[in-house]
């Protein structure tokens, strides 16, 4: 048991979702992943332990303790991991913010929700049954895909160099709704990150 665990702090767990292996790291579908390493460089937070089907780190993000967590299950499957490090810490799906890909979101715009259905994401579907539906959640934009390029394969792209910057200031801006969740709750931080495109057809 962990000091914070000791001390009584109720502690939030920040999941992202993405794909594990070099071939995935970049991929569109892996921005998840993205967001979490990119914290946890900003937290000083170290991503090196195994448990639970998950890389995870503990540390403190706006003077609360937090647990980071990339469930290494392959997409499809992340609500295993999930689920099991919920119950591990007993951590109830209120204080749970989950960070993903979304196609009908706008390439580099963000949105954050209390709850809902998995919108056609299969991490998503997965966390659903294994957590239900209640549960936070911070939706990164990639865009939907050219043409007629297939969804699935979309996702699985790369994104292109003249994309990073904006990637970058995306994950930059998630980083700061994380943070703005850890310490405010989720409704004031929908306040304060969510744009007029949330609750439009498309968000």
């Amino acid at each position: 048991m962990d000091a914070n665990a000791r001390s009584g702090e109720e502690r939030t767990l920040i999941v992202g979702l993405g794909n594990p292996g070099r071939a995935h790291a970049f991929n569109r579908h892996n921005v998840g992943f993205m967001a979490v390493d990119k914290l946890a460089l900003r937290a000083g937070i170290e991503l090196r332990r195994v448990q639970s089907k998950a890389i995870i780190g503990s540390g403190r993000l706006a003077d609360r303790p937090v647990i980071l967590a990339k469930p290494q299950t392959f997409m499809n499957l992340s609500g295993e991991a999930v689920g099991a490090l919920a119950g591990y810490y007993r951590i109830p799906p209120a204080a749970i913010l989950v960070v993903y890909d979304e196609l009908d979101i706008p390439f580099g715009v963000i949105r954050l929700r209390e709850k809902g259905g998995a919108g056609g994401h299969n991490g998503m579907r997965s966390l659903i049954q294994h957590l239900g539906n209640e549960f936070p959640r911070l939706r990164l934009g990639i865009g939907r895909p050219p043409g007629r390029m297939d969804a699935a394969a979309f996702v699985l792209q790369d994104f292109g160099r003249d994309e990073l910057p904006l990637v970058s200031e995306m994950l930059t801006t998630a980083g700061e709704a994380i943070e703005s969740f850890v310490r405010h709750g989720i409704n004031l931080t929908m306040t304060r990150f969510n744009g007029p495109v949330e609750g439009s057809a498309t968000a």
